[in-house]
Order: C-alpha cells, then structure tokens, then sequence
C-alpha cells in the first residue's frame, strides 16, 4: 500500500469494499507510514458504512469529521428535488443553465466564466491535471486541504509547502518569495482547513493582484459562506472586475447541506476556465435533482441564515467545553476548530470512536491535534461526554 493512506486512496485501492484488510493491519500500516502520510489518515475520515468494514463500532451518534452542515439541505431544497425525480429520465440541461446565470448574476461575472461540476472535488483535480501536466512546482501552504496540491503530485509536480505563520494563517509572504520559474499555481484555501483561519482580505487581493501578473492563483474559498460579510472577503471581485489568473472556488457541500447532492463551481477569466474546463465534466455531471435543489437552495436566504446561526451556538458551545477542560484552541472562521491534545491523536481518535463520536486527527508542528466539525447541539453534548472521559 501507498504511504498515503488517505480514504480516496484506500477506496481507489479497493481495500474497503474488498473488506480483506482488518482494522488493527491498516493501524499498523498507519503507524509505520512516514509521519507526512500518517497526517492524512484518520479513522474517523471513513463513512459509517466503511468503518463497519473495517470493524469498527457502528453506534457513532456524533459524526464530527468531515466538516458537515447537520442542519441542512434546507426544506425548499428537498421539494424541489423531489418534484424533480418526476422529470428525472430526462437530462437536467435547464436547471444546470438556470443555476449557473443564478450564481452569475450575484457574483456579478458573464455565465460563461461560471464552470459548475458535482462538487468540488472534480474542479480540484481538474486543475491540477491542468497546470501540473508539464512537471514544476505548486505553491500551497501546509497544513491544508490537499485535493489539488496531491493531484499535482501524482502529475509529477512538486508541491512546494509553506509553514503557517505562528497565528496558524496561511503566510503569503512566504508564499510570494518561493514562486519561480518553475511555479505553475498556487493554491490558497481561505478559510483553510484544517485551521479555519482566515487571511487578511485586502493582504489577499493585493497578493492576487499582484502574483496573478506571474502566475496562477487559485483561491478555494468551501467555507467562505462562515463569514459574516462574504462579499469583503470574497476574491470573486477580482474575476467581476476582469483580472486574469484568478480562480475562485466554492462548493454547496457546507453551509448548504450539500455534501451529499454535490454541487460546486469556480469562476475565473474564460482563458483560464477553458484550461480547466478540458479535463472537467462540468454541468454535465450534475444530476437534475442536485441541479433543481441547488436552484430551491440558492435562493433559500432565510435557511442559510438560520444554518449559520445554529452552527456559531454549536461552536460557541464547543469553545466552552474546551475551556472547561484546560484545553486552548485556534479561533475557528469556519465550522470546524482544531485544537491540540495532549495524547496521540490516532488513540485520540480511536478511543473518541469508542464512545461513538468520530473525529479527525493532524500532527504538525510538534503537537498532535484534533479536529472538531460543528454538529448539532445534540452532537456537541456527545461530544463533550465523550472527551471529559478522555481529555
């Protein structure tokens, strides 16, 4: 096997499906893996469904590892996706265009820069396919979500990784010194994950508007919609205002409850999305049920609203407990929080399972850390069982 043991990998690979490799073997194999690849790997990453493979227990009753939105797809998404199974033998092609001139004219760019795909997952790899083909270097920071700088390598593109400043941000200033001749993009996740931080907004334009003159920037912006003023933090402005080099992604996966119906979008001048758009299956993939309910949930501002409402009390309410047990933690722009524990984190995350609450788990400058998605109250309460027994 692979030194990284991520899920896509595992599953690429069969191992779960296949059932043939057991629990306390893939431990093992994580434990004796470079610690690089044991960062990726988490029990807590794989689906109830997968765990069962893997012999774990099936009682999780808070799922706090993938960064989630429990309170969603909103009720006038799920009419519309069911109104639309009636016309499901039938290619989705108005919804898709209907989507795609919605999210146009609030972002304020021409369709045709809009490429929409079954999440973002799709238009990650896609453009890494696209810029990394021809060898050279990714500039990301690390830790981050590593979809896009990980597709990358596997085209043969080194990813060259910046440390995060000492408040846990992505440092563009060390990004910006590491670019050469050789740097094909760079990649931003803003918020990132696994921090949740966020980067100063007008440090970031001008970083856009400056390194787009040499370089790609692609910003992933998946969690975006956590931010109390979406449109000033938001590098979509730049693609509006015609600056070429910029790719803004963002995905219907979090706030809106997506995750499972899969819908997401980048935005960027049509040069660039062209590039993209050769290795993408674009709209196409879209299924019209996905495509209908994200026209019902784009529209739906109220439940965004109260999404968002719920999940800063959930987070709040984390904070809380964290305190009361002595613990610090990263202040949190997104709905998750990452913190440092004070044991193993994959005995962390083993002995959270135990007790049904599935976590994710990093090791990176020194410290062994855990990550906590936002769940319901209900979910948070578990949670904080779970942890006063083992914190």
């Amino acid at each position: 096997m692979s030194a990284n043991i991520q899920r896509r990998q595992l599953l690429k690979q069969g191992v779960l499906l296949a059932g043939t490799l057991p629990l306390a073997s893939l431990l093992q194999k994580a434990v004796a893996a470079p610690a690089e690849a044991r960062n990726n790997f988490a029990i807590s990453d794989l689906s109830i469904e997968e765990q069962l493979h893997m012999g774990l227990p099936p009682d999780i009753k808070a799922r706090l590892s993938a960064n989630e939105n429990p309170f969603g797809p909103s009720e006038k998404a799920k009419q519309a996706a069911l109104e639309a199974l009636n016309g499901s033998s039938r290619y989705g092609f108005s919804q898709v265009r209907e989507l795609q001139g919605l999210i146009a004219k609030e972002e304020g760019v021409p369709d045709r820069q809009i490429l929409l795909s079954a999440g973002s997952s799709g238009l990650l790899d896609a453009t890494a396919i696209a810029f990394a083909q021809s060898g050279g270097n990714i500039i990301a920071a690390d830790p981050s979500y590593r979809d896009l700088p990980d597709k990358g390598t596997e085209m043969n593109c080194e990813w060259v990784k910046i440390p995060l400043t000492a408040d846990y941000k992505t440092d563009l200033d060390a990004m910006e010194q590491k670019i050469n001749s050789k740097t094909n993009i760079v990649y931003i996740c803003n918020p990132n994950n696994p921090t949740a931080t966020v980067v100063d907004a007008k440090k970031l334009e001008d970083f856009c508007r400056r390194v787009s003159q040499k370089v790609t920037v692609f910003i992933d912006e998946a969690y975006i919609d956590y931010l109390p003023d979406v449109k000033a933090v938001s590098m979509m402005k730049l693609v509006s205002e015609g600056v070429k080099n910029v790719i803004v992604c963002r995905t219907f996966s979090k706030l809106y409850g997506f995750a499972g119906l899969r819908i997401g979008y980048m935005a960027a001048d049509r040069d660039t999305l062209e590039k993209v758009q050769k290795y993408a299956q674009g709209g196409n993939a879209i299924s019209v049920t996905s495509a209908q309910a994200a026209v019902a949930a784009y529209k739906d501002k109220e439940f965004l609203k109260d999404a968002l409402q719920k999940t800063l009390a959930s987070r709040d309410y984390l904070y809380k407990v964290l305190k009361a047990e002595g613990y610090e933690y990263v202040p949190s722009s997104a709905n998750f929080v990452l913190f440092p524990i004070k044991m193993d984190s994959m005995k962390f995350v083993q002995e959270m399972a135990k007790r049904g609450v599935s976590v994710r788990s990093w090791k990176f400058n020194s410290k062994e850390w855990c990550r906590v998605s936002i769940g319901t109250m209900g979910e948070m309460e578990a949670f904080a069982a779970a942890f006063k027994e083992i914190s």
